[in-house]
């Protein structure tokens, strides 16, 4: 595939990337495709940023301006597209990886499928190394109908649990087990199962008791939803469970193990004075999360740092962390979860990661995360809810143009507004006089995009408040995706096999025979630089 690069871009090898990546040079390799895309091949350390999101979430994946960036595609024209973008933000330091993603594979690079792949490798290679243990779906069942005495943990967010969980099951996402847990199960002769949808979190959530020497009998479902649904058996819906608050004794008991298991894997701990020593220094990118769970995040946090909860984290670490080899400054209230999650991130590879465990004197703050962007939000012409419901009622109703995620898209919009990703606009052509309204859900994608469209000379207004602003005035939404309509095909998220209640058998075992050949994936890649914490104290 012929690769189009400006004359003027600096080119990187995939050698040089590969030398990066395992040497502990900080990198960002940026896959500016949308998610599908993304999950059908990529390195495996590559962040998916696709092109028309790229001002929307930059600032919180790479932070630092002069970080080294490496940008890819596979022959759309992206990467082009990109560079005067990032410029424009102020990124200094960006090259275009040679040949693109055909260029990696011709120099003998591994390519992965799916997503979060680097988390969902390492939970393999950790069962592989230390043989975590684990129950099918079919003997749980029967032990479960027998009144064992056992506990299922669902170490997922609790949106997922609530979409399906293994009947009996509660809520505890896995930053949260090892905190939890032992309130859960007071007795030693409890057994604990814990699951997620298919392995990763199941594995790495019931290795995370094991290693924290809690005295029950802890066991992975096997395969979690997934092999309980090819089992077939039936999950429960709705579900609502959740764990207690845990009681003081045994938050410091966990906190001691926690402690240790942070100490022999290398996490250092530090105080105001070392943090405002890591945001002073040149040349590092820092990362400054709370694993806290959501809602304790909102109720209040440090200011600066962003919501990550732990087991997410570890699940998906590049959600939030877009240079490898970037330093990592974790924080909690409790002393368990940040260094838990800690020790994890430091099996995974990442060189400097820190427990902030002291909030003295530091500057709090409450209510949702805040955007992180790196450049002023536009001027833009708005439109309210109310105006704009009255303006569709009329014979020269506005065009409505959606840039959410086509999942967000389908379950509810603006009725009559048509699904667009925003790469996609700038090549439709409009009549003259075309009347425009954006919208997105909270409004942000809407105002990001909207100079771009100004400039093909279009009258363009965004939906004040998003999508959600026309929902909280009580106004009525559509759901479903009209693809005869759409402006871009809904490419832009990978359908999971593991999430959701309508996939086919066929989808959700293929996905269990990727996940089972990872471990040989990554020996044959070589950059992934983990490093399983062995046994023993």
């Amino acid at each position: 595939m012929n690769i189009q690069i400006p004359a003027a871009s600096r080119v990187a090898s995939v050698s040089f990337v590969r030398d990066r990546l395992r040497e502990g040079h900080e990198i960002a390799l940026l896959d500016l495709r949308e998610e599908g895309p993304f999950a059908s091949a990529h390195p495996l350390f590559a962040v998916n940023l696709p092109l028309g999101r790229i001002e929307e979430r930059i600032g919180g994946l790479i932070p630092r301006r002069d970080a080294p960036i490496v940008l890819y595609d596979n022959g759309e024209g992206r990467v082009a597209r990109a560079l005067p973008v990032l410029a424009a933000l102020g990124y200094t330091d960006v090259s275009v990886l040679e040949g693109g993603l055909d260029g990696w594979r011709e120099a003998g690079g591994e390519l992965f499928i799916d997503v979060n792949v680097p988390s969902k490798a390492f939970g393999e290679l950790v069962e592989h190394v230390h043989g975590t243990p684990s129950i099918a779906a079919r003997d749980l069942h029967e032990r479960l109908e027998r009144g064992e005495d056992i506990v299922v943990l669902d170490a997922r967010r609790f949106g997922e649990y609530n979409t399906m969980s293994i009947p009996t099951a509660r809520s505890v996402p896995g930053g949260e087990l090892a905190l939890r847990v032992r309130d859960i199960a007071p007795s030693p002769d409890t057994t604990v199962v814990v699951n997620c949808a298919g392995r990763t979190r199941s594995i790495i959530g019931t290795q995370s008791l094991v290693n924290a020497g809690i005295p029950n009998p802890v066991l992975a479902l096997r395969n979690g939803t997934i092999g309980w649904t090819l089992a077939g058996l039936q999950l429960d819906h709705d579900a609502t469970r959740k764990a207690g608050d845990p009681s003081a004794h045994n938050v410091a008991k966990a906190r001691e193990t926690a402690r240790s298991l942070a100490r022999r894997t290398g996490v250092r701990e530090i105080g105001r004075m070392e943090l405002d020593q890591l945001e002073a220094g040149e040349g590092r990118t820092l990362y400054r999360l709370d694993v806290r769970s959501p809602e304790e995040y909102v109720t209040q946090h440090l200011k600066g740092f962003r919501s990550a909860p732990g087991g997410q984290l570890v699940q998906a670490t590049d959600e939030w962390v877009g240079v490898r080899h970037g330093t990592i400054v974790l924080t909690d209230d409790d002393g368990v979860r940040a260094r838990m999650t800690g020790h994890w991130l430091r099996q995974l590879g990442w060189q400097e990661v820190y427990v902030l465990h002291n909030w003295a004197g530091l500057p709090r703050a409450s209510g949702p995360e805040p955007a992180t962007l790196v450049a002023p939000l536009p001027e833009v012409e708005t439109v309210g809810a109310l105006e704009l419901a009255a303006e569709l009622d009329t014979s020269h109703a506005p065009v409505v143009i959606d840039l959410a995620s086509s999942p967000t898209f389908r379950r509810g919009h603006v009725p009559g507004a048509v699904f667009a990703i925003r790469s996609d606009l700038p090549s439709q052509t409009w009549e003259k006089n075309t009347e425009i309204v954006l919208t997105s859900p909270d409004g942000l994608g809407a105002r990001i995009a909207t100079p771009e469209l100004r400039k093909q000379g279009l009258h363009i207004r965004v939906l004040a408040g998003g999508t959600l602003s026309w929902r909280d005035a009580g106004l009525p939404l559509e759901t479903g995706l009209d693809e005869s309509r759409a402006l871009s095909r809904a490419d832009d998220v990978y359908k999971r096999p593991y999430e959701g209640t309508d996939n086919a058998a066929a989808a959700m075992q293929a996905y269990l025979d990727w996940e089972f050949g990872l471990v040989a994936q990554l020996e044959r890649d070589g950059t992934h630089g983990f490093s399983v914490l062995e046994d023993g104290p």
